[in-house]
């Protein structure tokens, strides 16, 4: 299952969030520094708004959504690639995600300190990009002899990663994350062996205080996160409140929509902070549907049909025949397979098909 590593400076509500993500109380959140140092591992369920029209259609007991987990990592602080902090445990535990969620505090609060002393949310995101930039040269200068050594052997994958070192040294030292290269292809999947953690897919989370939650738009260091994420990191920003998270977790699903109401929200940070995430990790949605159930499966972009059908089963691969399917807004608008077949909407798909998101498929197969 992909992972997506909750980040941060200590202090900004990371472990409050994961709790929240998560409905759980398995993070230590606290008032101090390093609250959190083991990492704690969820998992969240993706919301979806198709899982209960397409429920209603096949009458079906039981809905189950997409899932896949989140990590609550230790906090970093500047020189956490020299091993300040929980630097050294910071990084190698965000090696081992595949993307990560920044949380950056985006309120004022004298009761709730910040280990720099001062809110910056800016310079809160260049502390973490920095560590992790050093990290990444600190790695390919050990790497580098080997490689350049095999690369001299005519070792074809080593010389692949020679190109790419010498693309990303200079990039790097001028602090730009490995992931905003302009990467030639075969280069850039060279650069996938380097473990770099600068190159993981990122998302910003700016938390704010209760009371701004609702006009979110108007805080100052939310539009700093905001323009900052997409000049220098090419990443989206999702406003979160912790807090209120914290609080939503505790009630069911009709509490929860009356407590945002009151606040003049639409809807939980949470839920948008969830699909976000879950498209940076490239993942995709299509369903099954019947009697018993109305589930979501996890695919990644570009899976076929016939890998499609091995998240069910890995029968259902192997012995793969073909792939009924109706995309979700064909059937919704028709009511029923049987009316999506009358209109020429259900369609009969082989093994070079590529999966869409939202695709509603009945798989044939024979073992």
């Amino acid at each position: 299952m992909l992972r997506a590593g909750i980040v941060g400076l200590p202090n900004v509500g990371k472990s409050t969030l994961f709790n929240a993500l998560t409905r759980t109380r398995k993070a230590e959140a606290a008032n101090y520094p390093f609250c959190t140092i083991d990492p704690n591992v969820g998992v969240v369920t993706v919301p979806d708004a198709r899982l209960a029209p397409l429920s209603r259609i096949e009458n079906s007991a039981e809905i189950l959504p997409a899932a896949f987990e989140f990590v609550d990592i230790a906090g970093l602080v500047a020189g956490a690639s020299q091993g300040e902090g929980m630097g050294n445990q910071f990084l190698s535990h965000i090696r081992e995600v595949d993307a990560v969620v920044q949380v950056i505090r985006c309120f004022e609060d004298t009761d709730v300190h910040h280990v720099t002393g001062s809110v910056d949310p800016v310079r809160d995101i260049e502390t973490i990009t920095t560590e992790l930039i050093l990290a990444d040269l600190e790695s390919l200068r050990r790497q580098l002899p080997k490689i350049e050594k095999d690369a001299k052997r005519g070792d074809k994958d080593a010389a692949a990663k020679l190109a790419a070192i010498q693309k990303l040294e200079p990039h790097l030292d001028a602090g730009k994350p490995a992931i905003t290269l302009d990467w030639e292809s075969e280069t850039q999947a060279a650069a996938h062996g380097l473990f770099l953690l600068s190159a993981k897919p990122t998302i910003l989370a700016a938390n704010v205080k209760d009371s701004d939650l609702a006009d979110a738009e108007a805080n100052p260091f939310v539009e700093q996160v905001r323009a900052y994420g997409r000049k220098h990191h090419g990443c989206d920003t999702v406003v979160i409140s912790a807090q209120i998270e914290s609080e939503l977790a505790d009630l069911d699903e009709a509490e929860a929509a009356e407590f945002l109401a009151d606040l003049g929200v639409a809807e939980s940070g949470v839920g948008l902070l969830i699909r976000a995430a879950y498209h940076l990790l490239g993942l995709r949605t299509y369903f099954t549907c019947g009697p018993k159930e109305t589930r979501a499966w996890t695919i990644r972009i570009g899976d076929t049909a016939p890998q499609a059908a091995g998240v069910i089963h890995t029968d259902f691969e192997r012995g793969f025949i073909k792939a009924e399917t109706v995309a979700y807004d064909d059937l919704i608008s028709h009511g029923s397979i049987l009316a999506a077949k009358e209109k020429g909407l259900y369609r009969q798909e082989g093994k070079e098909y590529v999966v869409q998101d939202g695709d509603v498929i009945l798989f044939k197969f024979n073992v």
